[in-house]
This record gives structure tokens, C-alpha cells and sequence, in this order.
């Protein structure tokens, strides 16, 4: 028993001491951005929007342009994840809507709690305060899942909007197919894995876990300020119900023209996902990402952009 123990631990050692080698060979990896501009917050005016439950939404609203994006982020992040994408939406000319998720980022959780469902009700509540018409509704990762769920739940959504982006998205059952999911949620959900990230070591091979080929030390130590930040407990529900709820045979329900964006090295939403969307909703097109894993928003915003734009094309006429 003694002998077991004593390989037990001298395995999990060695397994700690290639951990370290590993974090510190990403820690040397070149960065896309400058760490400070990945920081800073959108800029814009700062709005809270008042749910019927007492939850406040904190939302950034940013341009005057003819068209309006609106963009959600994904799970454990917050607004922030958009600062360059936001920028470049500003330089050509877009109007940029922003939020952060119920129970994330500066944004509480009221009265009925947090779940798809009243979710889904924020974003349609961000719509209807900003009052956008003839809108282009770009999610990331939880934020397109939340986009569909608001296109679903609320029909009259999809008579505000003109386009939608779904970036590393899915429709549900996120742990089918995703041995790193499988592995990760429950690992969120026990409190370990968010402990896990506030170490050097760990918080650096998890955050470079979601990048692809290329992983940005700065990123990741980004990402992860967010990540740690929120209270992951509270937020169990919509966890839960990214790995139960299945809105696939839905999707043909959704009748305005869609972009999918997927990186070929996403494993947090394997590409199974987004050909799925993209076969199931009517009018959509797939757009692979060569290289690229889950952070798009980091990772490849010029082709958000793009896609954007193919979606407003009527904007560079205006301009």
C-alpha cells in the first residue's frame, strides 16, 4: 500500500513538474495585442437596464452608424472580450451595442435567477431599451446559444434584426462529442477548476485550452481576470442547462440570414457544432477559421468583422 502511495505521488508530481514546463513555455509565446488594450473596457456610455425581476443589466453603447451590432459574450467572460472587435465595428462606421451577461461582469442576478430562459429575456430586453431595428446579433460561444434561445423565445426578435453571428456557438448538449467539456463543467461546477485557474501553472494551460495553434500569454491572463471574477456558483444553472437543452430541431424556426464562424481547432465547440447550425438554420453560411480555437473574438476578429459586414452591406454605401 506504502509502495502505491509513494508511485501515486511521484507520478502526480511528474505530472506537475511537465505542468509547469508547459505554462512556462506559453508564458513565452508572442502576444497578438499589446495587454493594455486588451484591458480596457469598450468605450462608449455605460446604461443600466432594469429586468422585471430587480436584475440589473450593465450595457455599453458606443457610434451612431445606419446599422447596429449588438454582441453577447460567452461564459465567465463579460463585455470586455469584445474590445477589439469593438473597435474595428467602430472605425467602420457601425452603431455597437454591448452587454454583460446576467450573473456576469457588472451585471446581477434578480429575483427569478439565471437560466436560458430569463437570459434569453435579457437579450431581448437589450433590443427593445436600444429600441434596434434592422440589427446584426453576433454571440459568441453562450452568447449565440442565448441568441437562438432569444430568437426562439421571442419571434418578434427576429423582426428587429437583419443578421446573425454565431461564433464558436452551439445549440445545446455542449459535452457530446467534447471530451474537454466533459471534462471542464463538471470540474466548474465543483468549484475546482475555478480555484484551479487562479494558480499560474493551472490558469494558464486552462486558458490555453480555449485558444488554437497560436495561445496569447496576454489573453489568457485576460480571460482568466474575468473568469476567476465571477461568482461560478450562482451561475451552476446555466451550466446545467448548455449540457441538457437541445434546440437543434428548432433551428429551422429562425428565418434571418446567419453567419457560423468556427475555428478548425476549437474543443471547447467542436466543428460538429457549427456544421449543425449552419445545415439547420435556412439561410446560413459556414465560415472555417484555420487555425483558430475558441476565442474568435481574440483570435480572429477581422473575420467577425467581415462577417458582419457581408450581413450590413447597404452600411459602406451609406458611408
Amino acid at each position: 500500500m506504502r509502495r502505491t502511495l509513494t508511485l501515486l505521488g511521484a507520478a502526480a508530481g511528474l505530472g506537475y513538474v511537465a505542468a509547469r514546463y508547459e505554462a512556462g513555455r506559453i508564458r513565452r509565446l508572442p502576444d497578438r495585442y499589446p495587454e493594455e488594450r486588451l484591458r480596457r473596457q469598450p468605450p462608449g456610455e455605460e446604461v443600466s437596464i432594469l429586468r422585471p425581476d430587480g436584475t440589473r443589466i450593465r450595457a455599453i453603447t458606443a457610434g451612431h452608424g445606419p446599422a447596429t451590432v449588438v454582441v453577447a459574450h460567452g461564459y465567465g467572460a463579460s463585455v470586455r472580450e469584445w474590445t477589439i472587435v469593438w473597435g474595428s465595428l467602430l472605425e467602420a462606421g457601425y452603431r455597437v451595442i454591448g452587454y454583460d451577461q446576467r450573473g456576469h461582469g457588472y451585471s446581477t442576478i434578480g429575483t427569478a435567477g439565471i437560466g436560458p430562459s430569463q437570459m434569453a429575456g435579457d437579450a431581448m430586453g437589450v433590443l427593445e431599451h436600444f429600441d434596434v431595428a434592422d440589427g446584426i446579433l453576433v454571440g459568441h460561444s453562450m452568447g449565440g446559444f442565448l441568441a437562438l434561445r432569444c430568437l426562439l423565445d421571442h419571434p418578434e426578435c427576429q423582426q428587429r434584426l437583419q443578421g446573425l453571428v454565431l461564433v464558436a456557438s452551439f445549440a445545446g448538449r455542449v459535452t457530446e462529442r467534447a471530451p474537454q467539456n466533459r471534462l471542464q463543467i463538471p470540474l466548474i461546477v465543483s468549484g475546482i477548476l475555478p480555484a484551479l485557474a487562479a494558480t499560474e501553472t493551472f490558469g494558464t494551460i486552462f486558458g490555453a485550452s480555449l485558444a488554437g495553434e497560436h495561445p496569447s500569454p496576454a489573453e489568457i491572463r485576460v480571460f482568466l481576470d474575468d473568469f476567476i471574477s465571477n461568482n461560478h456558483r450562482r451561475l451552476v444553472p446555466i451550466l446545467r442547462a448548455l449540457v441538457a437543452e437541445d434546440l437543434y430541431p428548432r433551428l429551422g424556426e429562425i428565418m434571418i440570414r446567419t453567419i457560423v464562424l468556427c475555428g478548425t481547432e476549437d474543443r471547447t465547440t467542436p466543428p460538429w457544432h457549427s456544421e449543425e447550425l449552419a445545415r439547420r438554420i435556412p439561410d446560413a453560411e459556414l465560415v472555417w477559421v484555420e487555425g483558430a480555437g475558441h476565442m474568435l473574438n481574440y483570435e480572429a476578429p477581422d473575420r467577425i468583422v467581415a462577417a458582419v459586414r457581408s450581413l450590413a452591406p447597404h452600411l459602406e454605401a451609406v458611408r
